[in-house]
């Protein structure tokens, strides 16, 4: 039988790789429900391609802007609008697969209605484990759904990690994430104030949003993978490293008791662990180009200690910090980094404060902890509050 996938977040890049990979394989998935939040052009073409039962925006007047041009074209998607209608579509009972690609802290509450689902979850979304922690494993165990990573760096640990879960923390010595750098790996750090949005969002391997590409230029993106990491595969923090990969062809690796290093390989193409999660646990054809070896440069990696990395990229360290401090400091912590990435982009403060907000935002709230998704809220939105009171204090 075809897999019936809902693809929430459909119109980012994820999300579009995601399609591509699905439209490989017609005999195997079939496109069940679509979300996007603005784009709505882009939306109705992914509707004429892939049919699918629900179209998803995430205001009423884009739905209705999306529900008009359905009409005119007679295709026969329904059109709904708005977090709840995410929340049907990931939880629905004729899905079988829900690629969690929202960007951010707003993916959070339709995971968890995939999760207590009992989904095969695909989790391209990191901020649900950053923000959702042991509350959201919890929706996960008690719905009984399956999730895999689809973050590179993620879904090769994954691929690198013995097969059962119970045995993880026995053979495994630590798990090596790794980083390109971005684009400001050898720029001067005393120029960094300078950066523009334009020049943080090239970057030199990966072709992925604005947002995240800022968080891979200050490396917060490695930051919040940290954290990912830790609640995916429940190693202590002290067992998770990163090093710098300038080419980005060794996505992550795991070190085994016996100094071993398994690793997965490839081309920085999302569709190699996105056809991964989809066909998990067998194997498809994804689109992307095989690594050529004969082709290669010398691969490099450059300790975070080295070439002035520690202080060209101080927000990495905020990983580590908040997992060592109370439950929901991961949750601060990205709401800050969403909130001086947004003003950032808006071009209201400087590459360079990003750090600051965050670091001003983990020194103003002080989290109990989250136990319920109304906890998560309300201390999101706390964050949010404090990060944008702390741009108000810089010039």
């Amino acid at each position: 039988m075809k897999q019936r996938v809902s693809v929430l977040g459909s119109t980012g890049s994820v999300g579009a790789n995601t399609l591509d990979v699905i439209a490989r394989h017609p005999d195997r998935f079939e496109v069940f429900a679509l979300s996007a939040a603005t784009k709505v052009d882009l939306m109705l073409a992914q509707c004429a391609q892939f049919r699918p039962a629900f179209a998803v925006m995430a205001s009423e007047p884009h739905g209705r802007e999306l529900a008009d041009k359905l009409k005119a074209e007679g295709l026969p998607t329904q059109v709904m609008s708005g977090q709840r209608a995410i929340d049907e579509i990931a939880s629905h009972e004729s899905v079988d697969v829900v690629m969690a690609a929202i960007v951010g802290a707003a993916g959070l509450e339709s995971c968890l209605a995939a999760a207590r689902a009992g989904k095969k979850l695909l989790l391209a979304n990191k901020e649900a484990l950053v923000v959702g922690g042991e509350l959201f494993l919890e929706a996960v165990k008690s719905g009984g759904a399956k999730l895999l990573p689809i973050d590179s760096e993620h879904s090769a640990i994954f691929q690198s990690l013995p097969e059962d879960p119970a045995t993880w923390n026995a053979r495994v010595e630590k798990i090596i994430l790794t980083a390109s750098g971005g684009p400001f790996r050898t720029r001067a750090v005393a120029t960094l104030r300078n950066v523009t949005p334009q020049e943080a969002c090239a970057h030199p391997n990966w072709v992925m949003g604005r947002k995240i590409s800022v968080d891979s230029a200050t490396m917060m993106n490695k930051a919040l993978e940290v954290i990912e990491a830790r609640y995916l595969f429940g190693l202590q923090p002290d067992r998770l490293e990163v090093v710098i990969h300038p080419q980005s062809v060794i996505h992550s690796m795991v070190q085994y008791r016996d100094t071993s290093v398994v690793a997965q390989l490839g081309t920085p193409d999302m569709r190699v662990p996105i056809a991964y999660g989809l066909a998990w646990p067998e194997r498809i054809e994804s689109g992307a180009q095989a690594l050529d070896f004969m082709s290669l440069a010398d691969m490099t990696f450059e300790s975070f200690d080295s070439r002035g990395h520690r202080e060209r990229f101080p927000g990495l360290q905020l990983a580590w910090e908040s997992l060592a401090a109370a439950p929901g400091t991961t949750a601060v912590l990205n709401a800050a980094n969403e909130v001086a990435v947004a003003a950032f982009l808006d071009e209201r403060i400087r590459f360079d404060q990003i750090h600051s907000v965050n670091l001003a935002t983990l020194g103003t709230v002080a989290p109990s902890k989250p136990a319920s998704l109304d906890d998560l809220l309300a201390l999101d939105a706390q964050s949010r509050a404090a990060a944008n009171a702390a741009i108000g204090q810089l010039r």
